[in-house]
């Protein structure tokens, strides 16, 4: 729990404020009873109305006291417990932000999504709750035993009695409790993780009729969760009613002990109400001790979860020099470089490959060959295992991600398009971009045109995700969104599988022109989406199988010649 170090000092001063009111307003509540024994035992047993009238009016006075106390500490507590849950969400999400894909990788996208909403309000309610009940019920507990023992020593047996069971009632409780709500937690990520797949794939369900496939899969996610909540609930559920028998017994203990008193001249009734008093006094904080600790364990599993977050650190290292940026900018070479993703067998092995400055070289293989994976290397998405990987003649580990990326766009292969306006979309390329750069990229990408078209243009809203665009007007989106960006290395991942083949013509025959003097790298699955390339390199099972033009591969490599026969047809003819 180091990660809470700094809102300790940032939230401290608040926090002890809050912590002062509710002192006050618990010493408040301890006075009543006592007051109320004064005007018993020497007001009515005297017949002394201007005692009881006077005694009567403290007590007013001191409830209004506690009263105003406890709006301030409410005030505090709320305002105190609101910002640490929006500044440890921020920071949460920060740290996230900061994580490389490979860090990134360790947690399930749901599990984050949970630790952002629902472990954060965990905490953020057990901070509000610590200003609140938490730290007064203690504080009235011991101030009732001190009091009731000040008040009539010998009856406060019954409370070294009483006190000591409660207590291992609420240690069991912290000790059974703990482990059954960290499976309550885990339990909600899968929740999450289902309900998050199935929203994303929503068309797909309809489209094949899967939609009773996914309820059911729900239904046993959702069923899941319902009987681990149930279960710690259950066994949550079974101190509160026996800390509240374990004191009620006490109070009927006091109740004929001190009748006996009483009776015998030891003990004057207003004691017997006031010991009474301070007894429920005791019950109810018990009750929110045994409370306090139900949310502790809450908030210690929910905190656990955030701190495995804040604890994983990017492995990722630069120096903070400046890299010489040559006059002609836009080489990439691999040297020997090999890769595998976290645990599994390598996707990469031995790939040397070195790209010029301004040379369109495309990249084609058969699927999970590692083409996508080869590039992601490019921007420091991942580290290699081995090898170098260098841009501009200097080893990317050497600089830092953010200027690194600032010279490469990237047009992913599976598009993604962000809530807001088409205009907002093509700013995530280059922010400051002119409206006169904007439609150059839109009208390179072959996007203007329905762009145009729509009632609002540029201003047009999208839905999440562009789920009011087509597929391949999404595709467009991506490129312009790359082209704006105007970068020194442009990759294009498989970025036109979703456009026709003419649009596709056009779309590089501007990029043509425009990436004259840009490195280019251009992954397809289709042989004529790369053939005009200056340089073809074909990829198989990790391995460079082949480098060269369309025409020599066709002559020497027979991976390729193996594509282009499935390609063109033939195979096809074979199967008629």
């Amino acid at each position: 729990m180091n990660y809470l170090r700094p809102y300790f000092r940032r939230f401290g001063k608040p926090f002890l404020a809050a912590i002062l009111f509710l002192t006050l307003e618990a010493m408040c509540d301890l006075l009543q009873p006592t007051l109320m024994s004064r005007i018993i035992d020497v007001g009515v047993q005297n017949k002394d109305l201007d005692y009881v009238v006077r005694f009567g009016g403290y007590m007013l006075l001191v409830t209004a006291f506690g009263a105003a106390a406890a709006t301030a500490r409410n005030i505090i507590s709320s305002h105190v417990s609101l910002n640490f849950g929006t500044r440890l969400r921020s920071d949460l999400f920060r740290q996230i932000q900061t994580l490389g894909a490979s860090s990134i990788d360790k947690f399930d996208r749901a599990s984050l999504v949970t630790r952002l909403t629902n472990d954060v309000t965990q905490m953020q309610n057990f901070t509000n709750g610590l200003m609140r009940i938490f730290v007064k019920s203690p504080l009235v507990c011991i101030g009732s035993l001190i009091m009731a023992v000040r008040l009539n020593p010998p009856l406060s047996l019954v409370l070294a009695v009483v006190v000591p069971m409660v207590a291992v009632l609420i240690v069991v409780n912290m000790r059974v409790g703990f482990p059954l709500f960290g499976r309550v937690q885990k339990a909600l990520d899968r929740l999450n993780g289902v309900s998050r797949e199935y929203l994303s794939g929503v068309r797909v369900v309809k489209a094949f009729n899967r939609f009773p496939y996914e309820s059911g899969k729900f239904a046993g996610v959702n069923d899941s969760y319902q009987e681990i909540s149930s279960r710690a609930m259950r066994m949550m559920s079974i101190f509160g009613p026996g800390i509240m028998l374990t004191v009620n017994f006490g109070i009927a203990a006091v109740i004929w002990i001190g009748g006996q008193r009483v009776d015998s001249g030891h003990m004057q009734v207003g004691h017997i109400i006031a010991f009474i008093n301070y007894m429920t006094q005791i019950l109810f904080s018990l009750l929110m001790i045994s409370n306090v600790f139900t949310m502790f364990v809450r908030a210690k599993a929910s905190s656990d979860r955030i701190g495995e977050v804040f604890a994983e650190h990017d492995a990722m290292t630069w120096s903070e020099r400046e890299p010489e940026v040559p006059e002609v900018p836009g080489s990439i070479a691999f040297n020997n470089v090999s890769f595998a993703y976290n645990g599994t067998e390598s996707v990469l092995r031995g790939i040397t490959l070195e790209c010029r400055p301004g040379e369109t070289i495309g990249i084609i293989g058969s699927t999970g060959s590692g083409k996508s994976t080869l590039v992601s290397l490019i921007p420091r998405f991942y580290d290699s295992d081995s090898g170098s990987v260098t841009v501009d003649g200097t080893d990317v580990r050497e600089v830092d991600p953010k200027r690194l990326r600032e010279r490469i766009a990237i047009v992913p292969q599976q598009t993604v398009l962000f809530t807001g306006t088409i205009r907002d979309n093509l700013l995530w390329g280059k922010e400051d971009a002119t409206e006169e750069e904007m439609r150059h990229a839109a009208k390179m990408a072959q996007a203007e045109d329905f762009i145009e078209a729509c009632p609002e243009g540029y201003e047009t809203k999208l839905g999440q995700g562009g789920v009011n665009l087509s597929g391949g007007q999404k595709q467009r989106l991506s490129i312009a969104r790359a082209l704006v960006r105007q970068p020194s290395i442009l990759i294009l991942d498989d970025c036109t599988s979703a456009v026709d083949a003419a649009t596709e013509s056009r779309i590089k025959a501007a990029l043509r022109e425009y990436a004259e003097g840009l490195t280019c790298l251009l992954i397809a699955q289709r042989i004529t989406s790369v053939m005009d390339a200056e340089r073809i390199v074909v990829l198989d099972n990790g391995e460079i199988v082949g480098s060269g033009t369309h025409d020599e591969l066709l002559r020497d490599c027979r991976a390729y010649q193996e594509i282009y026969r499935s390609q063109t047809g033939k195979e096809a003819k074979a199967n008629v």
